[in-house]
């Protein structure tokens, strides 16, 4: 089915960030895996040609491009080859929006021209050993001593947190005060008794460093403080649903990715004399795929345009993450099982996708959280 919510001028944007792609992160890719880490090089390549820039103003540094359609692209063009260990989208879909919508001026001129270029990378850091989707329960505090604030505390599975040089980081400024003591503060990499724990070893994914970070009477200058005291849980709640649309996004390419991969393995691959494709259990297992991925795309890129234009809903994001990563899931399972011995080895493409997605319905709110929040939604007085 023919996508329509792309113009000339995004389908010029998606050659020249693939091009990217397969110049400057597809020879290297084998050895980030290995290494479990993305060298920085590349971020300050990506933010040289422009790609970091999306949502920022030209006056920040940025490219005053502002269609979430864009951002879209460079996440699909990441998730087709499987490269999702490269995180460009914390950096651009969550990192940047903090900054731009919360930030005061002064912030936005001290960090945003170095996120452009690729010179400051960002982390958002906000789960933590006992408070995943739970952020009003987080531990983490901040108390206010004059013009500094004293940060204690520690968070876990931080993307992008080996290499990141500026954490959006989700404190209790008054932990008597539940949700509404929740604020942000913006800790950059030099500060003392900030420190980085353990790259985590992860069964996929291993490209995209992942890191236990502690704060250990960290002394944050009150100057950091990203928009008001006691905000932060407003703040947050209202960026969840581009973050779970970029998720969802990113599933949509991935599991078809995976779908077209398992059907030319299918076309050549033969067995009693005969491609695995011609058996009529194939052929309608691949037709139930392809009919769910037809459904998810039709739906995933309704969502896309919602947003762009500043129309889409929490329960909406809530749903595509959902349905768009247990089928991603579904595909990529389906796929292993076509491939049979080979589906299981590391060098066929299906293995990485099939552990490097397994992930998507966790991270951004579990797929038992997203049924939550839809679910709530339909009750609205009863949950008053």
């Amino acid at each position: 089915m023919e996508r329509t919510i792309f113009s000339s001028e995004h389908h010029l944007f998606r050659q020249s960030f693939r091009t990217f792609v397969e110049r400057e992160i597809a020879p290297h890719y084998e050895r980030w895996e290995r290494e479990g880490v993305v060298e920085r090089a590349l971020w300050t390549r990506a933010g040289a040609a422009g790609f970091l820039s999306l949502g920022i103003a030209e006056e920040d540094g940025g490219s005053g491009i502002d269609d979430f359609r864009y951002n879209a692209i460079i996440t699909e063009e990441l998730s087709r080859p499987f490269f999702m260990g490269v995180g460009f989208s914390v950096h651009t879909d969550l990192v940047i929006p903090y900054l731009v919508n919360h930030g005061s001026a002064e912030q936005r001129r001290r960090w945003l021209p170095r996120i452009a270029s690729g010179e400051c990378i960002g982390a958002l850091a906000m789960t933590e050993p006992a408070a995943g989707s739970d952020l009003a329960g987080i531990r983490t505090t901040a108390r206010r001593e004059g013009d500094h604030y004293i940060l204690n505390g520690q968070k876990t599975f931080i993307s992008n947190g080996i290499n990141a040089d500026l954490v959006i980081v989700a404190v209790k400024t008054d932990p008597a005060a539940g949700h509404r003591g929740v604020s942000l503060l913006v800790v950059e990499r030099d500060m003392p008794g900030f420190s980085r724990g353990r790259n985590l070893e992860k069964i996929g994914q291993h490209a995209q460093d992942t890191a236990e970070l502690f704060f250990d009477d960290v002394r944050v200058p009150v100057a950091n403080l990203l928009g008001e005291e006691g905000r932060g849980f407003a703040y947050m709640m209202s960026k969840l649903p581009q973050e779970r649309l970029i998720i969802a996004v990113s599933a949509m390419a991935g599991a078809e990715a995976a779908f077209e991969m398992t059907v030319a393995y299918c076309a050549e691959r033969t067995a009693f004399g005969r491609p695995i494709g011609d058996f009529q259990h194939t052929r309608f297992l691949l037709a139930e795929l392809k009919t769910e991925l037809t459904i998810g795309r039709v739906f995933v890129d309704r969502c896309i345009e919602a947003h762009a234009a500043g129309r889409l809903t929490t329960e909406e994001a809530s749903m595509a993450k959902w349905w768009a990563t247990e089928l991603q899931n579904r595909v990529v399972d389906r796929g292993v099982q076509l491939h049979g011995g080979y589906g299981y080895m590391r060098e066929y493409p299906i293995a990485r996708a099939f552990v490097d997605a397994r992930v998507q319905t966790i991270y951004g709110g579990t797929t038992e959280i997203m049924k939550e929040i839809i679910g709530r939604s339909l009750f609205p007085k009863r949950q008053a």
